[in-house]
């Protein structure tokens, strides 16, 4: 079904947007020393050297394919993953950077992050990196205790752990996050909760704290390591909200913390339905293109070899389609009900052309079942609808 035809499931309503939402990009660098055995994200064991010139001319020949789309919008952020971005020299990141900037409106402002793993990086690099523009950096920490990395299958070690967050928060950049992981095999509450302590005395004023998963496509999904059961599990996320809780670091969306004014831009930019162009090996995209009055989302190669190979031409692109209007209202709470603070309703309007009253006699519903708060000037997540968060944003589905 085209996004601009009629639905039934939510009173025949078709979008129409006034304006496009706020712009991120979004840059994937899909290479790392050694697959994770429970990653499934587009990341690939580096054998061989990495091919930094040819990824940069390949990442920027893909910006000049997309720019028709975006033309004369502005960038408000931009977001370096992986993979492991720390691979590469600050002077490729600088060209790919100096790239995007002689292409695309950037904000005065733009929150600029990269992402980095310990191991792979040092305080020369890091420093090398905000000198080239990153104001925020992204440490993936995981845990401080040894044991529990070598499980993971992790490269470093704790001490090299704390030594990473250390040399970020040292480097200059304006914003850091350490991202941590509870409920690793063989862990215990207290080692979890020690992880969280660990940070914090560090002078980290923003954490990533979420549970490890057992995805599809992963080593540890084939082969399922034991994990904490369930009340172990409650306990070390309560206990870890608390503690962050306790030094200002309060939740603002399912599983990320900040103080004040500390909270990641790019990522609230998705949570709130903004748009992200997305650039590099298996890259995802979502683009509002209000002339057309269609919403796009695109998936670019997801092979290194192959996103070189075709960068900046048609068949760059893994997929490119647009969302159904039916499947708007649900794409849009699945982001939006994960900010704890909820959203305005007017934001729904903006983010997916669609009146509110689309959704209302839903809204309705999960209020009357305790899982939404509605009021005039906010919707949002009550306690229960938290818990259940995937049954709630389920409700917004098509029929």
């Amino acid at each position: 079904m085209s996004a601009g035809q009629p639905t039934s499931r939510f009173h025949d309503a078709y979008p129409v947007f006034h304006a496009a939402p706020p712009l991120s990009v979004y840059v994937h660098l899909p290479w790392c020393v050694r697959k994770c055995p429970y990653c499934d994200f587009n990341s690939h064991a580096l054998s061989g050297e990495l091919e930094q010139t040819r990824y940069i001319d390949a990442l920027l020949a893909d910006l000049d394919h997309e720019l028709p789309r975006i033309w004369g919008r502005t960038v408000q952020s931009i977001f370096i993953g992986g993979g492991t971005p720390s691979l590469f020299a600050s002077e490729s990141i600088d060209r790919l950077l100096a790239g995007v900037h002689a292409r695309v409106r950037v904000a005065a402002n733009a929150e600029i992050t990269l992402e980095a793993n310990p191991g792979a990086a040092d305080a020369e690099r890091f420093a090398g990196y905000v000198a080239e523009g990153v104001n925020r950096l992204s440490v993936g920490v995981q845990s401080f205790d040894d044991d529990s990395l070598a499980r993971i299958g992790r490269i470093h070690d704790g001490e090299a752990a704390r030594e990473a967050l250390c040399n970020a928060l040292d480097s200059g950049a304006s914003k850091v996050n350490a991202d941590l992981m509870f409920a690793l095999p063989g862990q215990s509450v207290e080692q979890a909760v020690f992880d969280v302590r660990q940070a914090l005395s560090l002078g980290v004023r923003h954490v990533s704290f979420y549970q490890l998963t057992l995805e599809p496509n992963t080593v540890f999904y084939r082969d399922s390591p034991i994990l904490p059961e369930e009340g172990e599990l409650v306990a070390m996320q309560q206990q870890g909200i608390e503690q962050l809780a306790q030094s200002g670091i309060m939740r603002y969306e399912v599983s990320a913390f900040s103080a004040a004014a500390e909270q990641c831009r790019h990522n609230v930019n998705y949570w709130r339905f903004g748009d992200y162009l997305g650039l590099g090996a298996g890259a995802h995209g979502k683009l509002t293109m209000a002339n057309e009055q269609v919403v796009m989302r695109s998936v670019k190669q997801r092979h290194p070899t192959q996103f070189m190979r075709f960068a900046g031409t048609a068949q760059g692109d893994l997929s490119r389609r647009e969302v159904p209007s039916d499947d708007l209202p649900f794409e849009f709470m699945l982001n939006a009900l994960r900010l704890t603070d909820g959203f305005a309703p007017a934001l729904f309007s903006e983010s997916t052309g669609l009146e509110l009253d689309v959704v209302r006699p839903i809204l309705e519903r999960c209020q009357q079942d305790g899982l939404l708060e509605v009021s005039d000037d906010l919707i949002r997540p009550s306690v229960l609808g938290q818990r259940f968060l995937d049954d709630l944003a389920g409700r917004f589905m098509p029929n």
